[in-house]
This record gives structure tokens, C-alpha cells and sequence, in this order.
């Protein structure tokens, strides 16, 4: 993987591709084809928020650990239980690279101060599958956290390869919005005041708070802040991929595990972002993921209350809507003959649907217009 010149992260063909891998690629690359498996299904399937076995809002118990994270801490809460109690012999997750602060590396957790150093959103690209080969022919057993087509890969990787299920019993997610390139953190420092990059001692673009700032320290002690709100909504936002505008799967559906912020809402169901104790949504996809946040609860790891399906809406009302965005979206790429990932047992229909054929039709032209205009080639 290497760093494209747009701020991406993308794979390097370094020799030849044979004919069998490139369709073993073609089957697994969550940027082809994300599809379920009947088979792979262990609850009823919603058509907005994929297969659910169990439904709860959630924070670590661990008071540090919540206001390090970026919502609650749910998943690191989960995370630190893994491995506490030897279910795994470590974590692959992403983190800040040691090499640059605004960077993203893999990150290998072997206990609870690697996760809480792990901890909070690194909206920026990030490959924790890069190495997944040889994680796989090494020794011990290992849960992966990653973006929700980070996940979606592994799992239909395990559908050709039996060492994905051997050597990865857990899989986790968070709910993804999609990835801005490395050119929108250097937008967000600059708008923050940062004048020079190199001069970054820290830099984190959330947590320490919920939904705390984005936060640059520099090697003279100064800091610049920008809060949630403007940094993802103003800034970061206006830098992603196209990939991730016609993603099918924001809400980690080929997770055993997936978490994302709890956000209150205001009367008009808008996110309200005032700084407040962090809380996550926790869903749980499989019988061992629940019984993995089960085990967590007990061992006073997680704190969880209820939560009602219908409130997933109102606290993600973005994701609620995501997927019915998708099939209009893949129609302007067909108008103009682009090629088109291939999307299967997603519901999308029904989704679009709900969507409406005002917001559809807004989506398809949005689309088709930024498509005509160059965009999208990325």
C-alpha cells in the first residue's frame, strides 16, 4: 500500500497479477463487490441496520478510557476484555503513526494502555489489512477492528481462505461516514492556524471529550482547537473519496461487533454536539459477538442500557439514510458508463424506497453532475 498522490491510501502493483489471484481480488476487494452470504447470517435482517442479534447504548466503565475514546468507549471497553482475559492473543487496529502525528499506522495492542492510546477517530486513510497475509501464516489469534469495508473484505476473505476464521475470532467495526484524504487534515490544520506540519508534536482530530476538538500541539507548547461540528462538518468532510459516496455499507454489517456514537438529538432530530460524558450505539451481528459484550457487562468492563431500534435513526440519521442513496448514485455512474462495484443482499431497493424519489432523484443529478464534471476519479 502507498500513499497516492491525491492523499489516499492504495495498492502498489508490483509484479504481475496471475489470472486466480486477480479473481480471488475481484471476489474479496470490498471496493468490487460487498455481498452477504446466506449462510454467514446468524439473526434476522433489517433493511437499514443489517443483521442485529442485540441492541444497547454503552460506555466503558473505565472513566479514563470514555473520555479518551471518541464516543463512549465502547469498543474500547470491549477491546481491553479481549484481552484481559486471553480470548486473543492480541489486536490489529489502526492508531497515530509513530513516525508523524498526523499520520495513520497499524497498530498491533497487546493490552489496555495500547488500546487507550489507540483510542479516538482517525479521520484519515488507514489500511490495517496491508499485512494480513502474514498475520495469517504467524502464529497466535487476533480480533480486528477496522472501517466497515476493512471488515467486509476479512469476511469474504474467509470465504476462500480457513485461516481467516482460525487465526480471527472476533471482527469489530465503528460506523464510517467515509475517509477524507491526508490533503483534508492538512485543510483542517491550516484552518486550525497550523502553519507548519512538521512542527506538530500531537495531533488528534476528536476524543479526550465527547465529542471533544480537534487538537494540534506543537513543539513550542502552543495548541489550536476547532470543535467537532466545523472539523468534520465544514472541513474533513468536503475530502472524501468518491468510493465511500456510493458505499453500501457505512454501518459495519460483516461486523460480530460494531459501535458509534449515541449522539442526542434536538427536537428536529439533528445531532447536538455540545461536550457532554461520551456514549456508543453497540450492535451486536453474531451469537459470539453478543456473547462477547455479554461477558464484557458482566465482567464490569461495558456499561449498557437499552435502546430501541427506531432511535438508531435519530441518533445516525445520516446512516439511516445512507443506503438508499446508493442504487441512484450507481445509475448516474451507469448513465455515464462508468464501471460500477458490484453490491448484492443489501437491501438497497427497499432502502431507496424509503429514500423517496425527490431525495433519490437530488442524488442521482448531485451525482451525474459531479461525475460530468471530472469528479470521482479518484
Amino acid at each position: 500500500m502507498r500513499d497516492s498522490p491525491a492523499g489516499y491510501r492504495r495498492p502498489e502493483v508490483i509484479a504481475q497479477v496471475p489470472a486466480h489471484q486477480a479473481q480471488m481480488i475481484d471476489a474479496v476487494c470490498p471496493g468490487a463487490n460487498i455481498r452477504h452470504s446466506a449462510g454467514d447470517l446468524e439473526a434476522e435482517y433489517h433493511p437499514v441496520w443489517g443483521p442485529l442479534v442485540g441492541v444497547r447504548l454503552g460506555w466503558s466503565k473505565d472513566d479514563e478510557l470514555r473520555r479518551n475514546a471518541s464516543s463512549g468507549g465502547g469498543l474500547s471497553a470491549i477491546l481491553a476484555q479481549l484481552l484481559t482475559t486471553g480470548a486473543v492473543d492480541y489486536v490489529v487496529q489502526t492508531s497515530v503513526s509513530p513516525e508523524s502525528p498526523v499520520r495513520n499506522a497499524l497498530k498491533i495492542s497487546t493490552g489496555r494502555d495500547d488500546v487507550f492510546h489507540s483510542a479516538g477517530s482517525r479521520y484519515a486513510p488507514s489500511s490495517p489489512l496491508e499485512d494480513i497475509g502474514k498475520r495469517l501464516d504467524a502464529d497466535g489469534r487476533f480480533a480486528f477492528v477496522g472501517k466497515p469495508c476493512d471488515v467486509a473484505g476479512l469476511r469474504q476473505l474467509a470465504r476462500h481462505d480457513p485461516r481467516v476464521n482460525e487465526k480471527v475470532p472476533y471482527m469489530l467495526a465503528f460506523m464510517c461516514a467515509g475517509v477524507p484524504s491526508y490533503r483534508g487534515t492538512s485543510a483542517l490544520l491550516k484552518e486550525m492556524g497550523v502553519t507548519d506540519e512538521a512542527d506538530i508534536a500531537a495531533f488528534r482530530y476528536r476524543g479526550d471529550g465527547w465529542p471533544g476538538f480537534a487538537t494540534a500541539e506543537l513543539s513550542d507548547g502552543r495548541r489550536f482547537q476547532m470543535d467537532y461540528d466545523t472539523s468534520w462538518g465544514s472541513i474533513l468532510n468536503r475530502h472524501l473519496q468518491f468510493r465511500c459516496k456510493i458505499c453500501p455499507d457505512g454501518i459495519g454489517e460483516f461486523a460480530d461487533i460494531v459501535c458509534a456514537d449515541g449522539w442526542h438529538c434536538d427536537d428536529n432530530g439533528n445531532p447536538m454536539f455540545d461536550e457532554q460524558d461520551g456514549r456508543s450505539i453497540v450492535l451486536t451481528r453474531t451469537r459470539k459477538g453478543e456473547e462477547l459484550v455479554m461477558e464484557a457487562i458482566d465482567a464490569g468492563m461495558l456499561v449498557t442500557q437499552p435502546l430501541s431500534i427506531d432511535a438508531i435513526a435519530q441518533m445516525q440519521p445520516f446512516q439511516a439514510r445512507r443506503k438508499g442513496m446508493v442504487l441512484p448514485r450507481l445509475a448516474a455512474m451507469a448513465a455515464v458508463r462508468r464501471k460500477r462495484p458490484r453490491f448484492a443482499d443489501l437491501a438497497l431497493a427497499e432502502n431507496t424506497r424509503r429514500l423517496g424519489l425527490k431525495e433519490s432523484l437530488r442524488s442521482l443529478l448531485g451525482t451525474l453532475r459531479r461525475l460530468l464534471a471530472g469528479q470521482g476519479t479518484e
